[in-house]
């Protein structure tokens, strides 16, 4: 697939620009989907503690991939701006300072890390072994995540110019180099060492590097002189905050879950663990709206063509609901024998089978609820789109989850539909006062 013609942004269907852009992000999205559960399927065979590891080492890997994606989406929306403006050269310019901040924002992130490590991971658990193995994974896969930090900028910028094909090759590259490397340097096969826990790291940077080189010709861009960066690196970050902060809270909010449900049971950790492995393959849907709809809106609405935005809105909205509905069914069909991919447990299994059903209820409301914000981003109104995830992830899940929990395990669960059925309340309500102002900032 060629790059995209501007122009298809503000005079094409809506539902041809979702299906002609949406279905390379979701196959990208699918790979790295299956790479996550057969990463983990690897991990576990070779030691138990190796996939605890990875269970803690998690929130920080979100935490990271928050970073790198959200400052890209933050660029992506200032260039999609500037090409609905038919301003090419300043999107070139923000294209150029992508690069320079994705290193800057690796450095800070490596050294942090690297020092750090330890002491998340003695916060994290007791046993010494899985201590070794987390210190070993976490600082491999941060202080050599360039690739991701690279990869993720300079697919944004070529992403703001309709082009999808390529990130999504760059993005299979990588998640299959991963895959093959994973049992070789896990288990040491054809010859080499057995690497264990760091070889499933080592396979991991080794992929996204990789998948920063397929991009790197099309969204490499020269650099602006460093003294001119701070306005072009002010508008990312006002652009691209919001979907920072909407990814990063997955990383505390999952903690304060998991902290609640030991309270009840180790089994009762490890079923939201194995929810959140199945999550990143059902939520293939919603990731692919929320990166399509962005260049979208933001094209139309800084050409001033608000019918456009809220047809992107309703039929974005529709589309994902439509595609989520198989992961509702799934999980309110055959929730034991998903949980039996990754557990023979028996309390796991018995546990899991209802809590999956209740989750699975809020699969349609969540894509009003996560989408709203990504609306509201795409226009540059960080602030709404901002409070919306702090409603979602800060004020609900966990002082729900810690509410329910009171009348027991089986309730606990309730805290997801509820959860998303009041976001998707109080996106609606942003969504009509916004509209009753005549789309305008006020």
């Amino acid at each position: 697939m060629k790059a995209l013609d501007n122009d298809f942004f503000g005079t094409a269907r809506i539902s041809r620009i979702l299906l002609r852009i949406a279905p390379p992000v979701m196959f990208a999205q699918l790979i790295q989907a299956l790479y996550n559960i057969i990463d983990s399927l690897f991990v576990g065979r070779y030691a138990q503690s190796g996939l605890t590891a990875l269970s803690i080492i998690y929130p920080i890997q979100l935490l990271m991939i928050a970073l790198a994606v959200g400052t890209g989406v933050g660029l992506n929306t200032a260039m999609a701006a500037r090409y609905g403006l038919g301003d090419e050269k300043e999107a070139s310019r923000y294209a150029g300072v992508g690069t320079g901040l994705a290193l800057m924002l690796w450095c800070v992130f490596a050294i942090v890390c690297w020092s750090g490590m330890p002491f998340y991971a003695r916060l994290s658990t007791n046993s010494q072994e899985v201590i070794d193995e987390v210190i070993v994974y976490g600082r491999i896969v941060c202080v050599f995540s360039i690739g991701l930090f690279l990869e993720s900028m300079w697919t944004k910028v070529i992403q703001a110019k309709g082009d999808m094909a390529t990130p999504m090759i760059a993005q299979i590259i990588g998640a299959v180099t991963n895959i093959i490397l994973d049992p070789i340097l896990i288990f040491g096969l054809g010859g080499l060492p057995r690497f264990g826990i760091a070889g499933a790291a080592i396979a991991t940077v080794t992929g996204q590097i990789v998948a920063a080189g397929v991009v790197f010709r099309k969204g490499y861009y020269k650099s602006l002189p460093i003294t001119q960066y701070m306005p072009y690196v002010r508008r990312i970050f006002a652009l691209g905050f919001s979907n920072i902060l909407m990814q990063s809270a997955y990383t505390f909010y999952i903690f304060g879950l998991n902290l609640i449900l030991a309270s009840f049971s180790d089994a009762a950790v490890t079923v939201l663990g194995l929810y959140y492995k199945w999550q990143t393959f059902f939520f293939i849907p919603l990731g692919a709206m929320q990166t399509c709809i962005v260049p979208v809106l933001s094209f139309n609405y800084a050409a001033g063509n608000s019918h456009r935005c809220k047809k992107t809105l309703v039929e974005s909205v529709a589309f994902g609901m439509v595609l989520m509905a198989f992961g509702t069914a799934c999980f309110e069909c055959v929730p034991a024998w998903m949980l039996s991919v990754f557990s023979t447990d028996a309390q796991v299994i018995a546990i899991g089978t209802g809590a999956f059903r209740m989750i699975g209820l809020s699969f349609i409301p969540m894509v009003t609820s996560l989408i709203f914000p990504v609306f509201f981003q795409a226009l540059g109104l960080g602030g709404r789109s901002c409070l919306l995830t702090v409603i979602r992830t800060m004020c609900l899940f966990v002082p729900l989850g810690f509410l329910f929990s009171r009348f027991g395990l089986a309730y606990f669960w309730l805290t997801y539909p509820v959860t998303e059925i009041i976001t998707t309340m109080f996106g609606m309500v942003f969504y009509y006062k916004f509209v009753k102002q005549g789309f305008q900032i006020r």
